[in-house]
């Protein structure tokens, strides 16, 4: 393992137990925990995408503040769904963002999760086309966006510009060098991360994947894993893949860390349904005292497997809560496991 970050869900709830009551609380929170993480020494910041939900939706302000507030820590989503972004402005989005960050941004995409709405990417404008799928058609915007990412002019320039044009056909602006290769696919499957492979995207894996053969969660998701990296392989890339996958870890060191996880002490893996045809595992959350945390996660192969890790927060819990969660594993979990 050579990198850790943190995965924020970005809730926020009116209830008075929680500390984001708003999306102000939420955001302007998740900026805070940024910086407070980076000056802990952690790898990453990152965060989930989700539309018509009290939750971080619109990423780009949120990922250029925390790139303005910050200077080494990477910056990231885990994941932005492809089905409701146009992939032109994104781009344009992504590269002010990184800019801004100076080349920070690691984005994670994808065709997207169950959501809050029926067909919520009906409301952004967008239709699958005829015969294609909604996921599908996530995976069509991300072929575009990464072929835009790319920086070469596509566009016919206008002979009586406004302004100047270079010479040749024009790109998007701006472009930030270095981008397509900080782009990650968030897989569900071993058919998608093989994919993913093939396109030369590094790799998400998250609490959740496809139930494809009935083993437990680690073991799938660390076969997946080596799915990809033998596919990355064939694909004859000249760069090394970088892997991640996402776990609810939390050290109990006091009487507040008992009382909000020590019920999750020997949590197991979890069956259900992500569609009606899709039949989903979703992996365990770990919860004990450092000693025995070290030992169970020395048995989590995908982890092993892995080269970045991103610990999920309970972003609902503020800013100090988190920043001490997190802590907590770079000091006495992180260390013993040869973790960075």
């Amino acid at each position: 393992m050579k990198k850790l970050g943190f995965l924020s869900f970005g809730h926020w709830t009116p209830s008075p137990q929680s500390q984001t009551r708003s999306a102000a609380d939420t955001l302007l929170q998740s900026i805070e925990l940024a910086v407070a993480a980076e000056q802990l020494g952690l790898d990453g910041a990152y965060f989930r995408v989700h539309h018509f939900a009290r939750q971080l939706a619109s990423p780009f302000p949120l990922l250029a503040a925390v790139g303005a507030r910050t200077s080494k820590i990477e910056i990231g989503t885990a994941v932005i769904d492809m089905r409701y972004e146009n992939p032109l402005y994104m781009a344009e989005d992504a590269g002010s963002a990184d800019l801004i960050a100076g080349g920070r941004l690691q984005l994670g995409i994808s065709r997207g999760s169950p959501e809050q709405v029926i067909d919520g990417w009906r409301y952004f404008g967008y239709q699958p086309a005829e015969g294609e799928s909604d996921a599908d058609m996530g995976r069509r915007h991300a072929e575009v966006f990464l072929d835009i990412l790319r920086g070469e002019g596509f566009a016919k320039p206008n002979p009586q510009p406004m302004f100047p044009n270079p010479p040749g056909l024009l790109r998007l602006e701006p472009h930030s060098e270095g981008l397509r290769e900080r782009i990650w696919w968030g897989a569900g499957s071993n058919a998608t991360a093989v994919w993913a492979a093939k396109l030369g995207m590094n790799l998400q894996s998250s609490t959740l994947k496809n139930d494809e053969t009935g083993e437990p969660f680690h073991v799938q998701q660390a076969a997946q894993i080596r799915s990809y990296r033998a596919a990355w392989k064939e694909a004859g890339h000249s760069r090394e893949p970088r892997v991640s996958v996402s776990r609810s870890i939390f050290a109990l060191m006091d009487d507040r860390d008992r009382a909000y996880f020590g019920s999750e002490r020997g949590g197991e893996d979890q069956i259900g349904f992500i569609d009606p045809r899709t039949r989903a595992i979703f992996g365990r959350s770990y919860a004990a005292e450092p000693d025995v945390l070290i030992e169970q996660l020395r048995q989590d192969e995908a982890i092993a497997e892995a080269d970045t890790l991103l610990l999920t927060i309970p972003n609902q819990l503020g800013v100090d809560y988190c920043a001490h969660a997190i802590e907590a594993i770079l000091k006495h979990v992180a260390p013993a496991l040869g973790w960075r």
